[in-house]
């Protein structure tokens, strides 16, 4: 007997309206709508807390092909609102596969349409700008639909951070080993923990709100800010603790949402990109070496170049995208801290940029001396 076949509809925030197939959870799904460019790793994508909240567009063409793993994910759960595609695979080719895309998107309650023209989609919102959206497999009227997505707030100005984070501290690593490396969780990665616990730093890793003072109750050498969804400048909390971070001399790494926290707390600015960058396809130039990385992304805010051009006295330019010439990276002249706007764990992604790990780990070491044989290069 064949499936059932139900239609689905997306509404844009600008009025638009694209017809489909309903696949996964019944219902509706809101948020602003994005895509990304990778070509495999969806289910790593769909558990990327810097997802939370989005309506995804996957722009390539099949997606499902290969089932889902439990394995395979970088949080707890699914953290996008909805899914759009263009082929939706309810069989799985992979035989070490636990379930389909399908009893996954059910299990984690996803409303997903697919049987679109997304290189279509994705061009309207390349030209229109990133925007709320709805996803509906239950109602087709329109006029009730844009009730609903009325309500759906901004990303500009919305603070998502604390809605992913971990609710208490908890331990990655050997405890034996002696880099302590206090990680302010906004949204972490599964893949960025593995990175840190593969160089031999033992990471604990605190709630989003988390003070200073109880950060070092733990005695750490470093801290580490990580990605995460929503707007940067709307964590004031975290511009407090970032700023006590900073002065405490301490080494410090930030990643994506953890990069623009970092650069706001030494007096840059923050803007909200037309689309965003998100794919494992971006190509980005070290300064400092001369070297290009392919690089995964997964951002729609960013720290603004003229901004960082007024603090070249203590800080410097270390990547440049090199499509749109954004700030992908800065250096401290002085402190031991720096970071970047795209994800070197690259979970799913290329690996070209996996060294800045290794870098952190020295810059750790340089400031301590050698902290223990154990984790000598």
């Amino acid at each position: 007997m064949a499936p059932e076949i139900r239609k689905a509809v997306l509404l844009l925030g600008d009025g638009s309206v694209f017809s489909g197939k309903a696949a996964g959870f019944r219902g509706i799904a809101t948020g602003e709508i994005c895509f990304n460019t990778g070509m495999t790793g969806y289910q790593e994508i769909f558990t990327d807390p810097s997802y939370h909240g989005q309506i995804m567009i996957m722009t390539n063409v099949h997606i499902g092909n290969y089932g889902c793993k439990s394995s395979e994910k970088e949080s707890s759960g699914v953290q996008i609102a909805g899914l759009v595609c263009r082929n939706f695979s309810t069989h799985f080719s992979r035989l070490m596969t636990d379930e389909s895309l399908e009893n996954y998107l059910v299990d984690n309650r996803i409303v997903c349409i697919y049987d679109l023209d997304t290189r279509a989609l994705v061009q309207h919102v390349r030209n229109k700008g990133a925007m709320n959206a709805l996803i509906s497999t239950e109602v087709n009227e329109i006029a009730p639909l844009k009730e609903v997505l009325s309500q759906v707030p901004d990303m500009l100005g919305l603070e998502l951070a604390s809605k992913v984070t971990t609710a208490s501290p908890f331990l990655v690593g050997d405890t034996n080993w002696e880099i302590k490396v206090a990680a302010l969780d906004f949204g972490i990665k599964s893949s960025i923990l593995e990175q840190l616990k593969s160089l031999g730093m033992q990471v604990k890793v605190f709630p989003a709100k988390s003070s200073f003072a109880l950060m070092e109750q733990w005695e750490p050498h470093a801290y580490f800010l990580s990605n995460g969804p929503g707007d940067p400048a709307s964590m004031d909390y975290a511009l407090q603790t970032c700023t006590k971070i900073i002065e405490s001399g301490k080494p410090v790494f930030g990643i994506c949402l953890g990069h623009q926290i970092m650069g706001l707390t030494l007096g840059m600015e923050t803007y909200k990109m037309h689309q965003g960058h998100r794919g494992s396809n971006h190509p980005v130039k070290n300064l400092l070496n001369g070297r290009g990385e392919i690089t995964a992304q997964n951002h729609g805010f960013a720290l603004s170049m003229e901004s960082l051009m007024k603090f070249s006295k203590d800080l410097a330019l270390s990547h440049v995208n090199l499509n749109d010439n954004t700030v992908e990276g800065f250096i401290h002249k002085t402190k031991p801290l720096f970071s970047v706007q795209y994800h070197p764990e690259a979970g799913p992604g290329p690996h070209d940029s996996r060294y800045l790990f290794s870098e952190f780990r020295d810059m750790i070491k340089k400031v301590y001396g050698q902290v223990s044989d154990k984790i000598s290069a």
